[in-house]
């Protein structure tokens, strides 16, 4: 069996009677709890349509021929696996903190945020941190570019007086490309003011 993701995704292959392919898919949910889904069809059957997987600790098994759904529990999954899972390395941590309106100012609800991602860090030896800046649809995309660079870079900086090393922030901007709330252009919402902190 083999798996093809079509959202971001956390998955556990087991082996089963030594074989080197995998005859157990089971979908892990991811640690911010967004949706994932990966599709499992059998090894050497491209033709075959495939299932998808899209609900937490829902499996597929295959006996070489057919597929078999079903669903699992995290402390089935915890028992049957956990020593194997126990060598994985730290799953990523997304953050996120929000701006004021057309500003580089956070909201002060959202500056703890900034010491939960520090904290985090230690949990993580040869951890590196992305921080990725939005806006809203209001403006230009040209300015929206930019705002959100310096929003990112705002956020970095922040990180790195609390102790960060600068060597393990990247600091990109995706301007109003990547809204968490979809809006019409011109639509001043605030949810899209943010900047993504993610930890790795």
């Amino acid at each position: 069996m083999i798996q093809r993701a079509v959202a971001p995704l956390l998955a556990l292959a087991a082996l089963l009677g030594g074989c080197c392919t995998p005859e157990r898919v089971i979908l892990l949910p991811q640690a911010d709890g967004r949706p994932t889904a990966v599709i499992t069809h059998i090894d050497g059957q491209p033709e075959s349509k495939g299932v998808i997987l899209a609900q937490p600790y829902a499996e597929a098994r295959s006996d070489g021929k057919q597929l078999t759904l079903g669903q699992t529990q995290p402390d089935a999954v915890k028992r049957d696996f956990g020593a194997l899972m126990a060598f994985q390395p730290a799953r990523p941590r997304l953050f996120t903190v929000n701006f004021l309106s057309n500003s580089n100012q956070l909201t002060p609800e959202t500056e703890p945020v900034l010491e939960q991602v520090r904290q985090s860090l230690a949990q993580y030896p040869a951890g590196e941190i992305i921080v990725i800046g939005h806006t809203d649809s209001v403006g230009a995309m040209e300015t929206n570019d930019a705002l959100s660079l310096k929003r990112a870079e705002v956020v970095a900086e922040l990180l790195v007086k609390m102790g960060v090393p600068d060597s393990q922030v990247q600091r990109v901007g995706r301007g109003e490309r990547e809204p968490l709330v979809p809006t019409a252009d011109e639509v001043d919402e605030p949810r899209n003011r943010r900047v993504e902190i993610k930890l790795r």
